[in-house]
């Protein structure tokens, strides 16, 4: 029997700079009953929908300086589409809303509304330049579903409205460095999957926005998914080592894949 085919996925890892500080960013929790990465901490994302690549293909909806393959255009829609729901950011819109007109735009994307009317009629496009293309993930863990999932990197828009959780997938939001974050794993104080922790690893490397933007814009984005490998006899989930990991293996009897 074949294995379904791979869901796919786009992820926002949003960054708050602070004077003097590692850059923070946004992470929600996961709640208990999901059936994927329940309790865990995770950066904003869900499934591409259909009305995602309708937008992306509608040119009086969408803008960017340079043309963009379909698939990843549908993806940047739907991590933005994502972010307002779970953390009210609404981020790459052009003109801002404010906070008033975020509210009536989340509350229509929970309800299932239609997000490309909703942009109409408050008249705003989407900026998908604002995301710069970070990573791509597939891991094939049968126990699991598996996604494709797409990540980009933005920084928080200015004067954005305080995120607030959505408390229905999610628990709990907040902001912190990656690497306050990947302490929190390792007291015990909080759980992160496979993908998240490499990623968080990569992202606690940069001092700002600017050198994460960077980096990303000079690293390919080449699909990841992480095979098993009996090192010195351990075995390990292993990832590429040229695509800007600093670590990549993990012993599997450490790992959370799902």
């Amino acid at each position: 029997m074949n294995a379904p085919a791979p869901i796919p996925a786009a992820t926002l890892v949003l960054f708050r700079e602070l004077q003097g500080k590692a850059p923070e960013l946004l992470i929600v929790e996961r709640a208990e009953g999901m059936a994927f990465a329940a309790g865990a901490l995770v950066f904003p994302g869900g499934k591409i929908d259909p009305g995602d690549h309708a937008i992306a293909g509608d040119n009086a909806l969408v803008g960017a300086r340079e043309v963009i393959d379909p698939d990843d255009a549908a993806a940047r829609v739907a991590a933005i589409r994502e972010t307002i729901e779970e953390s009210g950011v609404a981020v790459g819109l052009d003109p801002l809303p404010d906070a008033s007109a975020i509210d009536a735009l989340r509350a229509t994307i929970h309800a299932g509304g239609d997000f490309a009317a909703a942009l109409r009629e408050g008249g705003w496009r989407l900026d998908l330049d604002m995301l710069v293309p970070f990573a791509r993930w597939c891991p094939n863990f049968r126990e699991t579903r598996s996604f494709d999932t797409r990540f980009y990197v933005a920084r928080l828009p200015a004067d954005a409205p305080e995120a607030r959780v959505d408390a229905t997938e999610n628990v709990r939001l907040f902001w912190a460095a990656a690497q306050t974050v990947l302490d929190m794993a390792e007291r015990g104080e909080a759980r992160i999957i496979f993908p998240t922790r490499r990623n968080l690893e990569r992202l606690a490397q940069f001092a700002d926005f600017e050198a994460a933007r960077d980096h990303a814009e000079a690293t390919p984005v080449r699909l990841i998914q992480p095979w098993v490998e009996e090192r010195n006899g351990v075995t390990m989930l292993c990832i590429p080592d040229d695509l800007g990991y600093p670590v990549t293996f993990q012993p599997m009897a450490e790992v959370r894949r799902g």
